[in-house]
């Protein structure tokens, strides 16, 4: 595992330092995937999924999932597991779906466009920024986080530069081009879009940093997040990964190690901490409309921390942590904010090929197929 990027708990004693020093070197990658099932009690097994005929329109519902380890997108009965796939592009991350039916999906080659109604790749978009030859892995070139103007008239995706820093890449999404780059931090894992459209925010992971950009003048404003310091010691090793936007006043949502949120103004740029619980790495995020943040916990690495997991956090600050089996990276929520979809995917070693479905009112989880190492996922 690259030292750069492993969550260890900052010491609060000398003996600490030493014990969590001496865990770090030891551990080669993130915790592995425990090959058993779920925390909580799976739902019966169900028959696979038939394949979804060519000429069917696709059903309400179904989601769809990035497959970094394919080169396409799957699309997945939420009961039954995939029944269909399309090839978009290299080692794909994340991906967004607009309201007419389109699939923006971040790739090492390009932007590929997915009419999600019919199943088929309409677009692929090249990137204006020289990244170098198209590879896969976790430090790959390309595509990373993406998101959608509320409107939809354009697309936003972080672009990955290996060794440099990344760019904002602003593509028109009815002309089906980039028209503009903007320079952000490094390793753009995470974009979001503000409620009224009006910014942008990139979270870099290896810069401890969100941009936050203009959409109307492009102009970047640097925000740095970085709860536990950027240099020295441990601390340099605890990095943003993913934000959400807080439907009630905008505020950025960072969470960190499962004991800190970090709570961004993105107008005034000033960051707040609140504790958080599951003291676990965290990854993926999202809100639901009524104010709960959900965050991916991919488990501890320096010995001290809890296993993969997911928390519910409510808007009073109060959380609720499901216990996972093996590393995850994203989340998605139903319409009904009754499930959620956790991606197996991961972008370190300890990935699966699936999805965790959580039951949010009672905790259940079962596991479902899902294409090949999964990251991103929407829910058409």
């Amino acid at each position: 595992m690259n030292r750069s990027d492993r969550a260890v708990r900052i010491p609060r004693t000398p003996r600490t330092v030493l014990a969590a020093l001496s865990a770090a070197l030891l551990l080669g990658a993130c915790a592995g995937a425990d090959p058993g099932r779920d925390a909580a009690a799976p739902a019966p097994a169900v028959a696979p999924a038939a394949p979804l005929p060519a000429a069917s329109p696709t059903p309400a519902g179904t989601l769809l999932v990035a497959d970094f380890g394919a080169g396409g997108v799957t699309f997945v009965d939420p009961l039954r597991g995939p029944v269909a796939s399309v090839p978009v592009g290299r080692a794909p991350y994340g991906l967004a779906v607009g309201a007419d039916g389109r699939a923006w999906v971040a790739t090492a080659e390009g932007v590929a466009v997915v009419d999600t109604r019919t199943r088929t790749r309409t677009a692929l978009i090249p990137y204006r920024t020289a990244i170098g030859p198209a590879t896969g892995g976790e430090y790959r070139g390309g595509g990373m986080g993406i998101a959608l103007s509320p409107d939809g008239a354009h697309a936003y995706v972080g672009v990955n530069v290996p060794g440099a820093h990344g760019v904002l890449e602003v593509i028109d999404t009815a002309a089906g081009e980039v028209t503009a780059t903007v320079p952000v931090g490094r390793r753009p894992f995470d974009v979001d879009v503000s409620r009224d459209g009006g910014e942008v925010y990139v979270t870099g992971h290896d810069s401890f940093d969100v941009t936050a950009v203009a959409a109307d003048t492009l102009r970047p404003r640097r925000i740095e997040v970085a709860p536990y310091g950027t240099e020295g010691g441990l601390g340099s090793w605890l990095k943003p990964h993913y934000a959400a936007v807080r439907p009630a006043d905008g505020m950025l949502l960072l969470p960190f190690e499962g004991e800190r949120l970090a709570v961004v103004d993105p107008r005034t740029g000033r960051t707040t901490v609140e504790p958080m619980t599951a003291n676990t790495h965290q990854h993926g995020a999202a809100v639901t409309p009524d104010g709960r943040l959900l965050v991916v916990g991919t488990g501890a690495v320096d010995g001290d921390g809890a296993g993969p997991s997911l928390t519910v956090r409510s808007p009073d600050g109060t959380e609720r942590v499901h216990p996972l089996s093996g590393p995850h990276e994203d989340v998605a929520v139903s319409r009904d904010g009754k499930t959620a979809y956790v991606t197996g995917g991961f972008t370190r070693d300890g990935y699966w090929n699936g999805i965790t479905v959580v039951d949010l009112t009672t905790g259940g989880t079962r596991r479902l197929p899902a294409g090949s190492r999964p990251l991103g996922i929407a829910v058409l």
